[in-house]
């Protein structure tokens, strides 16, 4: 799987009879440990896991969903969130979830980030993903096309800038970030020529933002901000929706981006990939997602840590 680049404790939210049964069918050696909230965290060690344990609504089998282990997944979501909220989790590590198995069971449900926001007091989220140098954010996420230029307004993207600045700035170490923003439309709107959003909604939240202080470029078309040495210049770059930013940076790195929530109380990051059903229970997931995201996060919580304690 990796090594964790910090010592850390490592703490899984899952039943435990269930990571035992895949263990089990991998042929691994992991011992499970009971996870003991008051405890003196310990660094966790190889082939040990520690387990929060939430019991499965239903019998499970590799790679095939089951929509009534869907309040399951919510469970398990919930007590790591719950945790984070009362500070007894420093962080929070997910993996992929099938949103479509969730709204089967009648349960409205977008995404892990959405739903965040929304347990953790109605928040607004914003998603970014990052691979190597490559910061990528997001001003709407898991959200059609067709609906997508309703939702760019003024006041939206320019709580995306400042969202994306705060959080570079508090968990990143970067004392001046420098961001760059899409247009919506193709070429930037062509002056509005092809388009009215970038003159509407998009130029003015940058010049609101510029007017406080932020060092904000845009609107940039995206077909060609991307480009190694336009993104260079840097350190994060908003697009407008799921699409138009992160096919770019899964191409760059996919299996090694990290998925990271900003706008929330607690640091979570996650993988940059879905659940992969066909490869379950087969020994051929890559791992690596994972393992960069629990690294991404331990650095985030070291960076905090730092900031907090030092005047």
């Amino acid at each position: 799987m990796g090594a964790l680049s910090l010592a850390a404790e490592v703490v899984v939210i899952a039943d435990p009879g269930l990571l035992r049964a895949r263990a089990a069918q991998l042929s691994l050696d992991v011992e499970i440990d009971p996870y003991i909230a008051d405890s003196i965290p310990t660094a966790s060690s190889q082939n040990r896991l520690r387990v929060a344990p939430i019991e499965l609504c239903h019998p499970v089998a590799s790679g095939v969903l089951a929509r009534e282990n869907s309040h399951y997944v919510l469970a398990t979501l919930d007590r790591a969130l719950q945790g984070c909220m009362r500070n007894e989790f420093d962080a929070l590590v997910t993996g992929p979830v099938q949103k479509s198995i969730i709204n089967d069971a009648g349960i409205a449900f977008t995404g892990h980030t959405e739903y965040l926001g929304l347990q953790a007091g109605n928040r607004q989220p914003v998603m970014m993903l990052i691979t190597g140098n490559l910061r990528v954010a997001l001003v709407t996420t898991h959200l059609a096309l067709r609906d997508v230029a309703a939702q760019i307004d003024a006041a939206r993207v320019a709580y995306t800038i400042r969202t994306v600045v705060s959080n570079l700035k508090t968990w990143f170490g970067i004392e001046r970030p420098r961001v760059a923003v899409c247009g919506l439309n193709p070429h930037a709107g062509e002056n509005g020529h092809l388009g009215s959003e970038e003159e509407t909604a998009i130029r003015p939240a940058i010049d609101a933002c510029r007017r406080e202080g932020l060092d904000v470029t845009g609107p940039l078309p995206a077909d060609t901000v991307f480009r190694a040495q336009s993104r260079a210049n840097y350190d994060a770059i908003i697009s407008m929706y799921h699409d138009q930013g992160l096919p770019v940076l899964k191409a760059l790195g996919f299996g090694h981006a990290v998925n990271v929530t900003l706008g929330l109380p607690f640091i979570r990051t996650s993988v940059d990939h879905g659940t992969a059903l066909e490869l379950a229970g087969s020994g051929r997931a890559d791992p690596s997602s994972l393992v960069t995201a629990l690294n991404l996060a331990l650095t985030l919580v070291t960076q905090v840590r730092a900031k907090v304690i030092t005047p």
